[in-house]
């Protein structure tokens, strides 16, 4: 069985900061991590492979400095690891990054199971897993707590608002994890030290995916962001320190005065 399992590399969030010039991340200085839901993923690939025997892939779309996630994956566990890395894919929306990694794994060859975090913390569109599954054109099971592999099909635990649902898929499908499927394991030292050491991570660019000038990156992006920024900071609240049937007619006075209740 083979597993291939979508990552990105992200700003920590607890960092992020916008140039207000530009509207644009200010990446430089910043600490970037693995996606935290792509390592939820992760952790479901790893322990199929810890009772199945299962070949995990890892693969990531991103600058040259995205080679320390794929390690960091590589130290948990994972097999292979893949980063796509060229100038051509700069500026890719969701679709055009759905794509590339589509190619990357078309190139991979035959697969069982895809798994990708639910939705990346720096962009929050929750996309590109939906339309991954799209390009490829395999069945797609998003916000999944629990799954099983019985016959040749994939049963899943899909979180809902108001609860939740099984769905069954025919393999190969693809499935977005969420954060309570399970905790994701530390790598172990003797990892970290035979995947920098040891271990290789394959690079591939628009050319090794026979892609055609113009199809990927920002040009092959339908959507594009115009602008970014903060939101303004909120006004102080307002405490009223008097007795509650004083204070209720206080509030009740600067509902009315702007327009929220009426009477």
């Amino acid at each position: 069985m083979k597993i291939v399992v979508t990552i990105k590399q992200v700003p920590d969030t607890t960092e992020v900061k916008l140039d207000p010039r530009t509207g644009t991340l200010i990446r430089e200085g910043v600490p970037s991590i693995i996606n935290p839901e792509d390592k939820n993923a992760l952790e479901e690939a790893l322990k199929l492979k810890d009772t199945l025997g299962a070949h995990v892939v890892v693969i990531t779309m991103g600058p040259p400095q995205a080679d320390d996630a794929l390690r960091e994956a590589l130290a948990m566990g994972a097999d292979e690891a893949i980063l796509l890395s060229d100038r051509a894919f700069a500026g890719a929306d969701t679709w055009a990054t759905a794509t590339t990694l589509g190619m990357a794994i078309k190139k991979i060859g035959e697969y069982d199971l895809i798994l990708a975090g639910r939705q990346a913390i720096d962009g929050d569109t929750a996309q590109v897993g939906p339309q991954l599954a799209e390009y490829l054109g395999i069945p797609q099971i998003t916000y999944v707590t629990e799954l099983t592999l019985t016959d040749g099909s994939v049963r899943a635990k899909r979180k809902l608002e108001d609860g939740y649902e099984i769905i069954e898929a025919p393999l190969p499908a693809l499935l977005t994890i969420t954060k309570e499927a399970n905790k994701p394991r530390y790598p172990t030292a003797p990892g970290i030290i035979t995947a920098y050491r040891a271990r290789q991570v394959t690079l591939w660019t628009s050319k090794d995916l026979g892609a055609e000038p113009g199809t990927l990156g920002l040009e092959g992006s339908p959507t594009q962001v115009r602008r970014s920024f903060s939101p303004p900071a909120k006004e102080p609240g307002e405490t009223i320190t008097a007795p509650p049937e004083e204070a209720a007619r206080q509030i009740l006075s600067r509902l009315k005065a702007r327009n929220i209740i009426q009477g």
